[in-house]
């Protein structure tokens, strides 16, 4: 499948259902994709944040993109992470992703390592180059440490190098800035600008953004998908009540107890003991070291899964 210019609509990140040894379960994993697809998702995206690429060894990372792309097959474009620290390594996973037939490879700034912006354009041009598939840059600096700045990403559009963003950076300025710019420009025709935001999709939209990457759309693809139909008609007021429902129910990410786990285990943790509470997935596992939803929290979730309706 060509990677439509721009992508559109909803992108779900897609969660890794794990099996209670921690590889990669596969039944589960294609129930998942089939969960979305049946949602009207219109892409999916394999080996981000949500779906806890940065704890899979390459291995089952490979497996994940193999698997979805397969069953997939063609009906929506699929987006492969090739996250990782430096650009030969990101290099080896957009290998295996575009030989795996997926659409696009989305491509954080190189992390661990301090890298000057320079550093950074150099990262994507180089990856740019070698790719069969068109790159997309994700932006998130809590993981990475660094901001991609709205200059170097329409620069990188303009000349071609990137052909979208996936913003997590919770900087909607700056959001803001590359929707305007990318407006502006006639080279950037069909560049994609995605949020990654759960919380303000209709704000994005509102601004000009082409489509959403929530990582709650795994629970309720449904919802997400209404969201953006309704911000496409116009019906600003119909859109709004269905954010506020969608931000009430992101509340379970918070069922965690931070004096016992990080915010990435409470939040993956409560995505996937969702999942399995709605019977998509066969078991609500978070790869280590991240810590478990208790048996009280994850009563929690199920009350948050009720009150949206989806219960």
């Amino acid at each position: 499948m060509t990677l439509p210019t721009p992508l559109t609509g909803v992108v779900p990140p897609v969660c890794t259902p794990l099996t209670p040894d921690r590889e990669v379960d596969v039944p589960s994993l294609l129930g998942l994709v089939d969960h979305l697809l049946s949602g009207g998702v219109d892409a999916l995206f394999v080996l981000g944040s949500s779906s806890e690429a940065a704890y899979l060894t390459d291995r089952r990372r490979r497996l994940v993109v193999e698997t979805v792309v397969a069953h997939v097959s063609g009906r929506v474009p699929v987006l492969a992470g090739a996250i990782d620290m430096t650009t030969p390594r990101v290099l080896d996973h957009v290998a295996y992703a575009a030989e795996a037939g997926a659409d696009a490879v989305v491509v954080t700034a190189p992390f661990y390592t301090r890298t000057h912006p320079a550093e950074i354009a150099r990262h994507y041009r180089l990856v740019a180059e070698r790719s069969p598939v068109p790159v997309l840059a994700y932006d998130i600096p809590v993981s990475v440490h660094t901001k991609l700045s709205p200059e170097l990403v329409l620069e990188l559009a303009a000349e071609g190098t990137l052909a979208g963003l996936k913003d997590s950076s919770g900087d909607l300025a700056a959001f803001r800035a590359v929707v305007t710019g990318a407006h502006a420009d006639p080279r950037i025709a069909g560049f994609s600008v995605l949020t990654g935001s759960e919380l303000v999709v209709d704000s994005a939209l509102a601004l000009g953004a082409d489509g959403a990457v929530p990582g709650l759309a795994n629970v309720d693809p449904e919802g997400y998908v209404r969201l953006d139909r309704l911000c496409r008609a116009g019906d600003w007021d119909a859109a709004r009540a269905e954010q506020e429902r969608l931000c009430a129910l992101y509340g379970m990410t918070g069922v965690g107890d931070p004096a016992r786990m990080g915010a990435g285990s409470s939040g993956l943790g409560a995505f996937k003991a969702a999942l399995h509470l709605r019977g998509v997935i066969a078991c609500p596992a978070t790869a280590e070291p991240q810590v478990a939803l208790s048996e009280a929290e994850t009563e929690r979730v199920g009350k948050y899964l009720a009150a949206a309706g989806l219960l």
